[in-house]
């Protein structure tokens, strides 16, 4: 940051009259009205009560999973193209249509697991969130960093948070915990490898991939639609750490990737990303080895290339935290014209469930918040709700009616555009799993593509937290590594069995948070090490 920046931020402002929240000036702001300069508070203190309450009500709901996260302001700049062809081939999107044409965006970047302050060197999934402000309403775009997820049926979401979550009883994360859910959940083999390799610690948030993950349409003017996935490719190039630099830099600063972003756009060092698609025929694909909406798959570069369609840049911070980036909401349900859903179980479910956080968590009208707000008008006839601070109405709309349909001048339905997408669906209704599952070819496949030290990390960050894992859990996962890849399987036998002839006590090491090694050893060391202090 340049130097002096912070003190000449308000430089040039008048200094404003403090006030309450109804605009009464404050005249007092050091001192509670007393029975004297220091008898009891009477209840009249108007002006401390709207305070202090409000104060006690500063915090939102924190968000169940992507709890701790950063944001920026910037534009999504389209190409126009789907690499050598007309875009609109694929979709009749508006915002991708016209070369050089831009839409502002907000972009949020978040760990998942653990909470609003914890350490950003934690070793989990990033969260990377984008929210085009297009002519055509919002499009959320909700992803991660890793391309593919632990598991593909919505159903089984709850159940591998709680897993990661901490002990309901101790209230820490607990390797065995962990993995006692993995070695039931094969399909989780390929997440699990990215997530203990380096590509579990990204070094910073501008220096890393995003991936929509899930599996979506794109449809054209004549209603014709493709599959698609969305892969964002950091200009920055991509850095990832090892845990023990990781460990290193939680020592000195544990908001590391939080001011890696902010400094680098107040210096104008805007990071930026290309975006990426891959277009697959909307059919079953019988020809592939797994189901193309298998959220714990990559479809393979060599057989649907990576298209180039536009790129983003981050030019902006928020100007505060709170409005802007705590109470961003994004929803996988948030799509424009010229995109639509796939059968995807996971984006089905998430769909749901997205958007629904948001109206427990922020409230009904949500969408109202600048920073959720689309750029366009908004006319509904929804009303009232927590915190609704103005109605959607269009400037022609009778203020009577809020309803639909009506004579009596209110908002009418929109006249279609375009050709519908009307996919056919037929078939059992039923609960059951997809055919191809093949659980473990990909995740062998990423790990021999893994240069020889992100496998040598892999092995050893696996190994120390499966070390204090109950044998049958070990042996369970053993079992699935080797059926990824024999070599993975019994580099992480012969770590598991080295420690274990090495002398290791098995119970002397409780499971602890992912990435930590030696956590019994953490709190006799806070016991034995500590300095006595006296009373005062």
């Amino acid at each position: 940051m340049e130097k002096n920046s912070k003190e000449n931020l308000h430089s040039n402002k008048e200094k404003g009259t403090l006030t309450t929240r109804q605009g009464h000036p404050v005249r007092d702001n050091q001192n509670t009205k007393t029975v004297g300069n220091r008898g009891p508070a009477t209840l009249e203190n108007y002006e401390f009560i709207e305070k202090i309450s409000h104060f006690d009500r500063e915090r939102i709901p924190e968000r169940v999973v992507h709890a701790r996260g950063a944001g920026a302001h910037g534009y999504f700049e389209a190409y126009g193209s789907a690499g050598d062809e007309p875009i609109s081939k694929y979709t009749r999107a508006k915002l991708f249509q016209e070369k050089g044409k831009r839409t502002p965006v907000f972009v949020r970047f978040s760990t998942v697991i653990h909470g609003g302050t914890s350490p950003e060197t934690l070793r989990d999934p990033r969260g990377f969130a984008v929210k085009f402000y297009t002519e055509d309403g919002n499009w959320d775009l909700v992803g991660n960093n890793l391309k593919v997820f632990f598991i593909r049926d919505a159903i089984k979401f709850p159940d591998v948070i709680h897993a990661l979550k901490p002990d309901p009883v101790t209230n820490i994360q607990d390797s065995e915990r962990i993995f006692d859910f993995m070695s039931q959940t094969p399909e989780a083999m390929h997440m699990l490898t990215f997530l203990f390799s380096p590509w579990g610690i990204p070094a910073n948030y501008r220096q890393m991939q995003g991936s929509g993950v899930n599996t979506y349409k794109w449809v054209n003017e004549d209603g014709e639609a493709v599959l698609v996935k969305y892969h964002f490719e950091p200009v920055q190039g991509i850095r990832n750490l090892t845990q023990e630099q990781a460990d290193e830099i939680q020592k000195k600063n544990f908001n590391h990737a939080t001011q890696d972003l902010y400094e680098a756009i107040e210096q104008g060092n805007y990071p930026e990303w290309e975006l990426y698609v891959q277009v697959m025929s909307d059919d079953d694909h019988p020809e592939l080895d797994f189901d193309p909406l298998d959220d714990t798959k990559i479809w393979p570069k060599d057989q649907f290339p990576w298209i180039p369609v536009g790129k983003m840049v981050l030019d902006r911070n928020p100007e505060d935290y709170f409005n802007e980036v705590e109470q961003a909401a994004f929803g996988t349900g948030v799509l424009v014209d010229g995109m639509d859903f796939s059968d995807d179980k996971m984006l089905q479910g998430r769909t749901f469930s997205y958007s629904d956080t948001q109206r427990y968590r922020v409230g009904a009208n949500y969408l109202q918040l600048p920073i959720n707000r689309p750029k366009k008008n908004v006319a509904t006839n929804q009303r009232g709700g927590q915190m609704s601070y103005h109605v959607d109405n269009d400037e022609n709309q009778n203020p009577h009616v809020n309803y639909e349909p009506s004579l009596m001048n209110n908002l009418e339905e929109a006249n279609p555009s375009s050709k519908p997408h009307t996919p056919h669906v037929s078939g059992e209704v039923k609960k059951e799993a997809i055919d191809r599952q093949n659980p473990y070819k990909q995740a062998g496949e990423t790990y021999r593509k893994f240069k020889d030290w992100e496998r040598d990390e892999l092995i050893k960050n696996l190994v120390a937290n499966l070390k204090p894992c109950r044998k049958e859990i070990q042996e369970k996962m053993i079992e699935h590594f080797s059926q990824c890849d024999e070599e993975y399987g019994r580099r992480v036998k012969e770590g598991l069995e080295k420690d274990t002839m090495g002398g290791a006590d098995m119970d002397s090491t409780h499971g602890g948070p992912i990435g930590a090694t030696q956590t019994e050893d953490g709190v006799e060391q806070a016991k034995e090490e500590s300095i006595p202090s006296d009373p005062y």
